[in-house]
């Protein structure tokens, strides 16, 4: 019973079937190899973006930092949300790799509304030598609390920041959840919602460790390469990382894998509002649950086995005090497993 996170699951045999075929006979080095023109290909037909520049990079930390790097200058501003992975989770690489740009925090939560964005933008006086100039904006999809935008909300977001003239990029750790959630197509909710670029992630959804970075306009391109290879992040035997991703497209598997792991998340959000005691904390839409039980409901759960973000002490004399926790649901556990959990929690 693991629900601490989609990136502790096993690689879908798939990708790692993909992976053993890549790995006969020789083939060109640093992204050169024919799987990789395949890959670029199928993510252009899915995107229908056929002149779209696509790169593979192994961790979403670096595919985020790298964009970034090109869409902001080292004396701008990125609009960003207190909660998103680039504020919280990734050490200042975003700041490190795009030469000192600086975070500006918009709104208060995971998500941020067109009113929050116009404030934190009109916070920096434009044209003012002494203070950060405005620089891209920075969405999050999957949020880090399980929420998605819509297609109307991102339209608002994009729309506003065009404006001002900013880029918008979407960190897409989980962006597969976000399309099976939203039933719409990745154009949709990339640039034709106004993305100019975006981390198609593989990592957290059947992947071995793979991520891709999509620039919309290939202008980018060049820039992008250079700043990958400075940043050693351009792998030698970069087939192993196209046959991850070649894996995880063909036959549309990241729908797939996608789908089971939110249809996992919302089979156990049922199944925890029959449980006494426990409050969601969330409104959950992709695949992450936050939630409270009480006290004696973790420890019994932990004693059976069952491993989760638990965001306090099992330790305390009150066995009824509220704790709150994360579930996260990937695309290998199943209606058992989940039924299991459930059925401890109840007793």
């Amino acid at each position: 019973m693991f629900f601490a996170s989609d990136n502790c699951g096993p690689a879908h045999p798939a990708v790692m079937q993909a992976v053993s075929d890549a790995n006969t006979g020789y083939h060109p080095s640093y992204g050169d190899d024919a799987v990789m023109a395949e890959v670029r290909s199928l993510i252009r037909n899915q995107f229908e973006a056929p002149e779209a520049a696509v790169y593979l990079v192994a961790t979403g930390t670096a595919a985020n930092a790298l964009a970034l790097s090109v869409l902001a200058q080292p004396w701008q501003t990125i609009f960003c949300t207190p909660l998103s992975h680039i504020q919280r989770d990734e050490c200042h690489a975003p700041e490190f790799f795009t030469g000192g740009a600086k975070l500006s925090l918009v709104g208060e939560a995971d998500k941020m509304t067109p009113d929050q964005l116009a404030a934190g933008i009109e916070d920096w006086v434009y044209g003012d030598v002494h203070v950060s100039q405005r620089g891209p904006v920075a969405l999050t999809q999957v949020t880090e609390m399980g929420h998605v935008y819509s297609l109307n909300e991102l339209n608002a977001l994009t729309s506003l920041a065009k404006t001002y003239r900013l880029p918008v990029y979407l960190d897409g750790a989980r962006f597969s959840n976000a399309i099976a959630a939203l039933g719409c197509t990745p154009a949709e909710m990339t640039w034709r919602a106004g993305i100019d670029a975006l981390s198609f992630g593989g990592t957290k959804n059947g992947c071995m460790g793979v991520e891709a970075v999509i620039f919309f306009d290939p202008k980018h391109a060049w820039e992008f390469e250079l700043r990958r290879k400075r940043a050693a992040h351009l792998f030698s035997k970069h087939r192993y990382l196209s046959a991850q991703m070649l894996g995880y497209l063909k036959d549309n598997l990241w729908r797939e894998t996608a789908a089971h792991a939110n249809a996992a998340a919302a089979r156990l959000t049922a199944g925890l509002r029959e449980v006494p005691g426990a409050t969601l904390l969330n409104d959950p839409q992709a695949n992450m649950i936050f939630a409270t039980l009480p006290r004696a409901v973790h420890q019994r759960l932990h004693d059976a086995g069952a491993v989760y973000g638990l965001h306090g002490t099992l330790k305390g004399d009150d066995p009824q005090e509220a704790i709150s926790m994360r579930l996260v649901c990937d695309w290998s556990i199943t209606d058992e497993l989940i039924d299991r959990f459930i059925d401890i929690a109840k007793v």
